[in-house]
């Protein structure tokens, strides 16, 4: 992938001022390391009247690979080969706004100790991008940067100049020209490369609110699509934009009554002030199970796969539950759940609700049988699919609990992780992940085979296109009044899950 910034000049102020301004020799072609590939710097033209820098990104794509460590999406041939052949090495992405962060830092926050007088100084500017998606076309493009005094020029590239019949993809040749600082310029492509891919190839934390500002200083705050920059910046991660957009509006008003932003946003207490912090999936996913085992009057649970007790210390929490069960293939995992839980510490009473049992659920155990609930929260992917009707057949067929919850990741919802390069899982361990048909039509065999009722729910925010990014399924034995998830009922279809592998050892961890 590609860029290229020209400016022009005279004799009295050289276009070559720009190696100052980017921290790069004119003279000299330069190298960087960066985490996806090789960055280069360097100038194809540079004299008094007319300099162009170029900065190029080979990426690695058998790096971004190896990086991950995950698989292919459900393990299709077709997803395993989009994680080498896709247009990450040649189109402008999240890599490349990456790249600008990383090697032109300085120039990008306006620093220039050689020369300061240049920073503040506007100089006629001319960017190109051979390749950019653009998810919304030549008309976004142009609504994106023209607000910001760019003349555009965005120039569908055609799917392929022999069959002009079949008409444009979905990207286009940049030029942008117009007159301002470097930096705002850098600031520009930074956020809005990204924006127009509309895809992200790492994981969106709440910090990247704060760089977004950082980049939309002085513009973001009155660019007329707004809204759609910051949704897709952050990858419509609901609760980032929503902070974002807060922080934005409260620029604004600060600018236009002349105040700092700080002496507006005094009217709630910092420390009390945890409405706009988002909740980790992982505790959405909790309640969500605490919800239905709540509603179903469960007392008597089943953790299967319990990892390190987790869900198992939130289930301690509530006098509901009577008897907890604990169940993992790993001794390890167990000890670091015995550690967590301080079952050591616990009050005799406490401590009589509660076991922590070593198994594996690709067998029959009949100390599992009895019981009101079992759940398998992000289990069933991490299991060889050959195994899944085991699992089905040790939990629904032989200990056979009243309640039965499945929770397990969307593989639809990947796309708004941008982490997640195209084709990956969210975890090496993870041997597939479903999609929203593909889990219910599992889910609905196997409560068919084994005489269960199933509806299904969503954990967390449920995009309109892709779904939540957890899906969850309640299963009830048939002939009882069902509560809890609301979701449509339903019967029939397969796919597989299953709990970890291994061999019933009959060991228990004490509480």
């Amino acid at each position: 992938m590609f860029l290229t910034i020209t400016t022009t000049g005279s004799t009295d102020r050289p276009a070559t001022d720009l190696g100052f301004l980017l921290h790069k020799h004119p003279d000299k072609s330069q190298q960087f390391s960066t985490a996806h590939g090789t960055a280069h710097v360097f100038y194809p033209e540079a004299d008094a009247e007319r300099c162009t820098a170029a900065l190029l990104l080979e990426v690695d794509p058998i790096a971004l690979v190896r990086r991950s460590r995950g698989k292919g999406r459900g393990g299709a041939p077709d997803s395993a080969l989009g994680q080498y052949v896709n247009d990450r090495p040649y189109a402008a992405s999240s890599l490349l706004a990456v790249a600008l962060r990383s090697v032109l830092a300085s120039a990008m926050k306006g620093q220039c100790a050689a020369r300061p007088e240049l920073v503040g100084r506007a100089i006629p500017l001319r960017i190109e991008v051979p390749v950019l998606p653009a998810r919304g076309g030549a008309e976004l493009v142009r609504a994106l940067f023209e607000p910001l005094g760019w003349a555009v020029l965005a120039e569908p590239v055609p799917l392929d100049e022999t069959f002009p019949e079949w008409g444009d993809s979905r990207y286009v040749r940049l030029v942008l020209e117009g007159e301002g600082t470097l930096a705002e310029a850098l600031r520009h492509l930074y956020v809005l490369l990204p924006v127009l891919d509309d895809a992200k190839h790492y994981w969106v934390a709440s910090d990247e609110v704060d760089k977004l500002l950082r980049a939309g200083e002085g513009w973001l705050e009155d660019h007329p699509e707004q809204r759609l920059i910051v949704g897709r910046y952050l990858a419509r991660r609901w609760a980032l934009t929503r902070r974002a957009m807060e922080r934005l509006e409260l620029e604004r008003l600060a600018e236009s009554d002349d105040v700092a932003a700080e002496e507006l946003d005094n009217a709630v207490d910092e420390e009390a002030d945890t409405e706009d912090k988002p909740v980790p999936l992982a505790v959405q996913r909790r309640e969500a199970i605490l919800a239905v085992l709540r509603a179903e009057r469960a007392t008597r649970v089943l953790d299967l796969g319990c990892g390190q007790g987790q869900l198992v210390g939130a289930l301690l929490k509530e006098g509901q539950f009577t008897e907890i069960v604990g169940v993992d293939v790993s001794m390890r995992a167990l000890h670091e759940a015995r550690r967590r839980l301080r079952l050591d510490r616990m009050s005799e009473r406490q401590s009589e609700r509660v076991r922590l049992v070593q198994g594996s659920l690709a067998y029959t155990d009949s100390r599992l049988k009895g019981y009101d609930a079992a759940v398998l929260s992000e289990v069933v992917e991490h299991v060889d699919p050959a195994r899944l009707p085991a699992l089905e057949y040790a939990v629904f067929g032989a200990a056979r609990p009243r309640t039965v919850v499945v929770t397990t990741p969307n593989v639809e919802y990947n796309v708004r992780w941008e982490s997640l390069p195209a084709g990956h899982v969210r975890h090496a361990d993870h041997r597939f992940e479903w999609t929203r048909e593909e889990f219910r039509q599992w889910a609905r065999k196997v409560a068919e085979r084994h005489g269960y009722g199933v509806t299904f729910g969503p954990v967390g925010p449920d995009d309109p296109e892709v779904g939540p990014p957890t899906q969850l399924a309640h299963f009830r034995v048939q002939g009882e009044d069902s509560s809890g998830v609301k979701g449509e009922d339903s019967k029939g279809a397969d796919r597989g899950g299953a709990g970890r592998g291994g061999s019933v050892t009959g060991k228990e961890v004490a509480a």
